[in-house]
């Protein structure tokens, strides 16, 4: 975990940690405004697997797949999700970043709370899995099970709740970031 430690602290340069950022935001949107936009409009209305942080089910996942027809899970498995497996990499080194950043700030990486700075990765590589399911799943329609869906369904629900809990810890960092500036 040193190492990991040494790793990440030779790299918080606002500079560096501000690109990770913008290439990580970058991609969001391409899939926010392009990639996803693309397969919904295949989806009758349905939202994509990706966006259903509560998880779904195998009727769910027949209905969508279903509604989508063979161009939307084509564009689907294609489109978004090969744009989906450079995300989750840089939203894990980017928000790890950014955490550890603000924690150098606050004189707190070099303590426990650095842990906190390795909840993006595990989020990342949520998202792999999840992303590996969902192409599993592509790829074997109509043929589904239960136990297919319930793992990719299992990542899903595994990334968002690590990533909002996340989420709320930059939120708290970047209040008490915000009570020690106005203290100076």
């Amino acid at each position: 975990m040193k190492k990991l430690r040494a790793i990440i602290g030779k790299n918080l340069q606002g500079k560096k940690v501000l690109a990770l950022f913008i290439m990580t935001s970058f991609i969001y949107f391409i899939m926010l405004g392009i990639t996803i936009p693309l397969v919904s409009g295949y989806a009758e209305g349905l939202k994509l697997l990706d966006m259903m942080p509560t998880g779904y089910n195998l009727d769910y996942v027949n209905t969508l797949f279903d509604a989508l027809g063979p161009k939307g899970r084509d564009t689907y498995l294609y489109r978004q999700l090969p744009i989906d497996m450079i995300y989750p990499a840089l939203f894990g080194i980017s928000y790890c970043s950014i955490l550890a950043y603000f924690l150098k700030k606050l004189n707190k990486f070099d303590t426990k709370l650095f842990y906190l700075c390795l909840l993006p990765l595990f989020a990342g590589l949520a998202d792999y899995l999840e992303n590996f399911g969902i192409i599993n799943l592509l790829i074997n329609y109509p043929n589904l099970t239960s136990g297919m869906v319930t793992n990719a369904a299992f990542f899903s629900l595994f990334k968002s709740g690590v990533t909002t809990l996340y989420f709320i810890i930059l939120l708290v960092t970047l209040i008490l970031m915000g009570i020690r500036t106005l203290r100076k």
